[in-house]
């Protein structure tokens, strides 16, 4: 009986608040501690370009808001508004699928070996710079749906595109304060302008992949600009030169007739 007491009174101790005589108790369960959240380190690349697009952003935001494509109250076309606010058909244009992607170039389609290729980035810029295809895709990588419009009058949208985004290049480089245009040079010798206002919008890409798969090369691939708010030609295939400029100077459409600004809803195609 003394044993008994005893080990009552040793329970209603160690338990505090159970009755007396009330055994097989459960504790309550201990949870493991959250292991703490990894972090990547910032490193000196994510450094420069964070750096780099905020000097830009803070330099061409207002300027990139006032493009006709952003910001043009009477726009031409038809359907629902895209993503950046204009109709999703420009005008003239009739739709495609992705299957029936037509192919245009200057007459040659260039075979480019990945392993050679090279993307020079000069001009008027800070820290020029020269990029190899390793290099590339070490850059933060974005994917993006964009729709795309050809001046010869068809349109395919909602295409999804990956690759970097031009202001992720412009970040590195640091295009100077006078810097105004980027001539883009292809590896066919087929080259088009364009002021840094259309160049620094986000959905601008020097894109290897559509639809998941790498482009092919009688699309431009394996890496080719594109430029959804402006007609298709103004995106380079086989690109390997992005050259800063203080002024404007015309590219290879450009200087045979057509528009040098390229304004899908303003049905801007030619001179």
């Amino acid at each position: 009986m003394l044993y008994q007491l005893s080990y009552s009174r040793v329970a209603r101790k160690d338990l505090p608040g159970i009755p007396a005589g009330v055994k097989n108790v459960p504790r309550p369960a201990r949870h493991p501690a959250p292991a703490p959240r990894y972090i990547p380190p910032v490193t000196d690349l994510d450094r420069r370009i964070a750096e780099g697009l905020a000097e830009l952003r803070a330099r061409w935001a207002d300027r990139i808001a006032a493009t006709p494509a952003r910001a043009d109250p009477t726009p031409q076309g038809d359907g629902p508004r895209n993503r950046h606010g204009m109709p999703q058909e420009p005008p003239g244009q009739n739709v495609f699928e992705f299957g029936e992607w037509p192919v245009l170039d200057i007459g040659v389609t260039t075979k480019v070996d990945p392993a050679r290729w090279k993307l020079t980035i000069d001009g008027a810029v800070a820290s020029p710079l020269t990029l190899g295809w390793d290099e590339f895709h070490a850059l933060p990588q974005v994917d993006d749906q964009q729709d795309f419009h050809c001046v010869t009058g068809w349109s395919i949208l909602d295409l999804t595109f990956r690759g970097v985004r031009f202001e992720t290049l412009a970040a590195l480089a640091r295009p100077l304060p006078e810097a105004t245009h980027v001539m883009c040079h292809a590896a066919d010798g087929y080259s088009t302008n364009l002021p840094l206002e259309e160049a620094l919008k986000p959905a601008v890409l020097v894109a290897t992949h559509v639809q998941g798969k790498p482009i092919d090369p009688d699309h431009g691939g394996p890496i080719r600009m594109v430029v959804p708010e402006l007609w298709a030609w103004k995106g380079a295939k086989w690109i390997n030169r992005l050259e800063f400029m203080t002024q404007d100077k015309r590219g290879y459409w450009e200087i045979r007739g057509y528009s040098n600004t390229a304004h899908p809803w303003r049905d801007d195609r030619m001179w």
